[in-house]
């Protein structure tokens, strides 16, 4: 079963030329709803056409264009706050959120500031062995996504792709619970996961379906204790965010490059600046980009043509009986059911697609047997053919079938392992294939007995040291195995090797 033990967040402590600092770090992740159409418009979401080609008149901000919500964009939602334990807000409401980009057509950002949909959640980050962390989620709110402007097609003008304009975002809003950038990234891995389980966000942060905004700052030692007491955000020290981050090993590096120039402002004396930055990963460094914003600056106010949204208790209800099994959930059964490590169920569940793939290796075979062949062998080969467990060459059917003749003894894991070229390259079925090809295990007692016998007449000293130490034996089963082309049962070797010697 998963025993995960949630310890208390324990900081990054970074070493100062006059004291020691540690981290806090609280994060905002964008997550792109996952839905045909956008939060207010009827416009498809579909990635790859041309520019503005997916723009309605209420994106383009045409006069009179009134917007309708999306029900399936509010249901993803809901389902996003289930998954991660949250409060789901039965009234919630929207705002305006007034700021010029060129970008932005509205000049606002339709957003939710103060009724949010959900509300209060929790997140347990595995950090391995055994050990998580708890990442109090404080809201989710649902908001516009702004359009995209291009620089780089012509020396002298920008353009503007408005595709993107009122795509429906996620708003994941973390407390400040994350203490290192190790716990950061895994912060992220995990709630990718949970999104992706529920199949509420696809979590390309390739594409910038998931980006991350990361707000950092340092405080001397003990005074995140002081802050958890009172919740007086003042003991942790001024805040910088790092807007748009999409790589783990970035906001990894982005995190410990911002606290390492924090801690030299204020050992020299100075005082940090609460704003918004950028990562340069050619540079490893951060750079400013704008004053940080608070909530006057955006002239917040209820969104006039949207009426406050109420949702029914029963509808959140329907909701959550059709929730998926969860990343924790699906673990603590694979470990139950199939025996496997906490090593092995990880892998398997990171992604819900390579879960199902091996759950079906697994059914109604040994466990162990087909974790070991899903991840030391499918993986490893779809990782050096950089292809995705949708596009296995190697079907589950085809690979239990391989685990079934090596289960039965038929093969050999040599054999097995040529069997597994074969399907992979060629295809066909492993069961026909081996036979067709005479692909199976030396059965012939009496040739593995010749073999074994000559073995033992030619190397006389190495029986002694055999009889004296019986883990030398396997010496004779690796020779036999050797001149047998890897045909035949280890097992039966090594027992006729016991027999022959007499241990």
């Amino acid at each position: 079963m998963l025993d995960l033990t949630y310890t208390a967040p324990k900081p990054k402590v970074i070493a100062g030329v006059k004291q020691d600092w540690e981290l806090v770090i609280g994060m905002e992740i964008h997550a792109q709803v996952a839905s045909h159409a956008k939060l207010f418009s009827g416009a498809s979401t579909g990635v790859g056409a041309e520019p503005n080609a997916h723009v309605s008149f209420v994106d383009a901000a045409m006069p009179g264009m009134l917007p309708v919500i999306n029900e399936f964009c509010i249901e993803q939602a809901v389902r996003t706050g289930l998954g991660l334990k949250a409060q789901i807000n039965l009234t919630s409401a929207f705002d305006r959120k007034n700021y010029f980009y060129p970008d932005l057509p509205q000049g606002y950002q339709i957003s939710q500031l103060y009724h949010p949909i959900v509300g209060m959640g929790e997140v347990l980050v595995d950090m391995g062995g055994g050990v998580a962390r708890l990442v109090r989620i404080e809201r989710i709110h649902l908001e516009q996504d702004a359009g995209k402007s291009i620089h780089d097609m012509d020396p002298t003008m920008s353009f503007v792709d408005f595709n993107r304009t009122g795509v429906a975002l996620m708003e994941i809003v973390s407390r400040p619970d994350i203490r290192g950038p190790e716990e950061a990234a895994a912060f992220v891995t995990k709630l990718r996961q949970i999104l992706r389980y529920l199949g509420t966000c696809d979590g390309n942060m390739q594409n910038g379906n998931l980006r991350a905004d990361v707000n950092v700052s340092v405080c001397p030692i003990g005074q995140y204790e002081k802050y958890q007491a009172t919740q007086d955000f003042s003991h942790l020290g001024t805040r910088c965010e790092i807007k748009n981050m999409n790589s783990m090993r970035f906001i990894q590096l982005a995190i410990d490059y911002e606290a390492r120039r924090q801690i030299a402002i204020l050992e020299e004396g100075g005082t940090v600046v609460q704003e918004t930055r950028l990562y340069d990963p050619d540079k490893n460094e951060t750079r400013s980009m704008r004053s940080k914003e608070e909530a006057h600056d955006y002239r917040y106010f209820p969104d006039p043509d949207l009426l406050p949204l109420e949702i029914d208790q029963a509808w959140v209800d329907d909701i959550a009986a059709s929730m998926p099994e969860l990343p924790d959930a699906k673990k603590a059964r694979f470990m139950g059911d199939f025996g496997l490590t906490d090593y092995d169920a990880n892998v398997l569940t990171a992604d819900l697609e390579q879960a199902r793939y091996f759950e079906s290796v697994a059914a109604g075979r040994d466990g162990k047997l087909a974790a070991n062949w899903v991840i030391n062998e499918l993986f490893g080969r779809l990782n050096k053919a950089g292809l995705t467990i949708e596009a296995s060459p190697m079907s589950a059917a085809q690979l239990g079938g391989l685990i079934d003749l090596l289960g039965r003894g038929e093969i050999t894991s040599k054999i097995a392992k040529d069997l597994f070229e074969i399907l992979w390259t060629e295809g066909g079925d492993a069961a026909e294939v081996a036979a067709a090809r005479g692909m199976k295990a030396l059965t012939d007692t009496g040739a593995i007995e010749a073999a074994l016998d000559a073995l033992i007449a030619a190397n006389p000293e190495q029986v002694e040291k055999a009889k004296q130490n019986a883990k030398l034996a396997g010496w004779f089963t690796g020779q036999v195995l050797k001149a047998t082309g890897g045909t035949a049962n280890p097992a039966v070797v090594g027992q006729m090797v016991a027999a022959k010697l007499g241990l």
